[in-house]
């Protein structure tokens, strides 16, 4: 614990995020970050519980009360040694980890104020590439082979660890370049792909080899492999099939987050046949998680007209606290993003009925239905029942952000292993790369 009291007499000081005039002309990083100082203060307010509710909270076991008393005594390289120990990517949950470690402080318990993990990671790691801590090694090859099937975070997490206890890795994805959704799903505004690059290179110098371009059927994976890990996450997205779902200008979220991401890289033009715009439009999302969030920042910066959010369950309590799910869980608590910030109308308790369009067959508006849920006397889901007369909501561009369907997998043979999303369904890539590091876990013990 680096100041006994720093809890009580340093507040928390959060970097915030760049002005919205500013930041709504570029896809850069949105978060800024604090000086060196700043940092070390925000760190010495961890108060190495007894308990640290913040280790049991994390899904990849962070040790954040022994890194933050690293930082705070100015020990940015110990610091990255014991990050490094449990997180083999730390640049990547810095900036999008909704810090389910921080929900569970007990500083957040106390006054809401919990100490500052995510944004500390993150410096950590980013002081560590700055200062050549992080080098590529060599290891020592053990003669098995094995083959990772999807680049996304549980995929790289798996091969990561297999390749540092010696093993040849060979990762294969469908994309042009590794990442998953990181890459081509969440924004740039939120993780400049120059942060995945640098990663990958490293990966690449210690022996990783990675194939793109290929989409392997996992019914028949590739020959001369001692294991797989089947990491492909869930590429099928939730759909809404109502009358109208053809119209032109009705997207799935990933059309226009992966056509932006594609184009700020080059591999795809303004002019591609996937281009996603709402450049001069009002623009309808369906969905109010982190997804619907990215496309609301999205079509900021396209230059949309207005946005709109709708989503069909209740709003959620205000906050801090959750009476339905008490600390240390994380609440269910009503989140505004930057995004948000940067101006949506947001509206709960909506079902959408029908797409509308004109003789073109250009979406024109969406007819939504204001609904309440009421208890089920049966027991079960709640009854969705109308509370009001329906509407219409104009719109020339509609994006729909309600999540994805877990895959079903066959029944694999004994020397493969399902990580991430393809396993458990969609959820938070925090734990997508837990996932990934027990699937590691598991091709060494069957190597024994």
């Amino acid at each position: 614990m680096g100041k006994l009291k720093a809890f009580m007499e340093v507040p928390r000081l959060e970097a915030g995020y760049r002005p919205i005039h500013d930041r709504i002309h570029d896809f850069g990083e949105v978060e800024q970050t604090l000086n060196s100082h700043d940092r070390k203060l925000q760190a010495s307010r961890c108060m190495d519980c007894g308990v640290p509710f913040c280790h049991w909270a994390c899904p990849l076991g962070n040790k954040a009360p022994e890194w933050n008393d690293a930082l705070c005594n100015g020990d940015w390289e110990r610091a990255y040694r014991l990050l490094s120990q449990t997180n083999d990517f730390p640049e990547f949950t810095g900036r999008i980890c909704p810090a389910l470690c921080e929900k569970a402080c007990v500083l957040n318990l106390t006054d809401h104020a919990p100490t500052t993990n995510r944004e500390n990671e993150a410096a950590i790691t980013e002081a560590a590439w700055r200062e050549r801590y992080i080098t590529p090694h060599t290891y020592e090859r053990n003669g098995k082979r094995v083959a990772i099937i999807g680049a996304g975070p549980a995929g790289l997490v798996a091969a990561n660890r297999l390749n540092r206890m010696g093993y040849e890795v060979t990762v294969f994805d469908k994309q042009q370049a590794a990442g998953g959704l990181l890459r081509y799903g969440i924004p740039n505004f939120k993780l400049n792909k120059a942060v995945i690059d640098r990663r990958i290179q490293l990966m690449e110098q210690e022996g990783i080899r990675f194939e793109y371009g290929v989409n392997v059927d996992i019914n028949a994976l590739p020959e001369g492999y001692d294991s797989y890990v089947v990491a492909t996450g869930t590429p099928q997205a939730r759909d809404l099939n109502i009358p109208g779902r053809d119209l032109k200008g009705v997207h799935l979220a990933l059309e226009l987050l992966s056509y932006q991401n594609r184009l700020l890289t080059g591999e795809v033009d303004s002019k591609d046949e996937s281009a996603v715009s709402c450049k001069g439009k009002d623009v309808l999302v369906i969905g109010g998680g982190d997804t619907g969030s990215d496309c609301i920042g999205t079509a900021h910066r396209q230059g949309c007209k207005s946005v709109t959010q709708i989503e069909i369950m209740p709003r959620p309590v205000e906050g801090p606290e959750d009476p339905q799910n008490p600390w240390p869980n994380y609440p269910r608590v009503l989140k505004t993003t930057s995004s948000h910030e940067e101006g949506c109308i947001r509206r709960w308790n909506i079902n959408t009925l029908e797409f509308l369009g004109d003789d073109k067959g250009r979406l024109t508006g969406v007819r939504v239905q204001p609904i309440e849920w009421q208890p089920n006397p049966d027991g079960g889901r709640p009854l969705m029942v109308e509370a009001s007369e329906p509407e219409v909501i104009k719109c020339e561009v509609c994006l729909l952000a309600m999540g994805f369907l877990k895959p079903e997998m066959p029944v694999m043979p004994s020397n493969v292993v399902v990580c991430g999303d393809a396993q458990s369904g969609a959820s938070l890539v925090v734990r997508a790369m837990a996932s990934g590091r027990d699937a590691a876990i598991q091709v060494i013990k069957m190597q024994k």
